[in-house]
């Protein structure tokens, strides 16, 4: 624990800090294999609709890409939160501003998971 900064005591703190150090864990895999596959190993030229049409007709790259949505929108979301905390100070306005964050984040994580899970391709 460097700079000065301890770690939460307990409860929903403890759990959002420990939640934070696992997700940003896996996101970094799950970004470089993302990276990789989309970038490195492919082509630019070859990434089209039909390219990733073909890559969601498996449950895995569903799976995948659904895993990392939801764990980047949750950690962002968690970080930003964590952000209002340390400067809005006044609580109608810090209220008010995560009432906002978790109704944009949940409307993305719900749309997401909509296309992600019933997307159907015209291939």
């Amino acid at each position: 624990m460097g700079y000065g900064r301890r770690r939460p005591a307990g409860g929903l703190e403890l759990r959002a800090w420990l939640f934070m150090r696992i997700s940003g864990l896996f996101l970094v895999f799950l970004a470089i294999g993302h990276l990789a596959i989309m970038h490195l190993i492919n082509s630019v030229d070859v990434v089209s609709y039909e390219f990733v049409a073909e890559r969601f007709t498996t449950p895995f790259w569903r799976g995948y890409d659904l895993l990392m949505l939801w764990l980047a929108m949750l950690h962002g979301t968690n970080g930003i939160r964590t952000i209002l905390d340390d400067y809005i100070h006044n609580p109608i306005w810090k209220k008010i501003s995560k009432g906002v964050l978790h109704l944009v984040a949940t409307t993305f994580l719900i749309l997401g998971t909509i296309v992600l899970i019933f997307f159907q391709p015209r291939i």
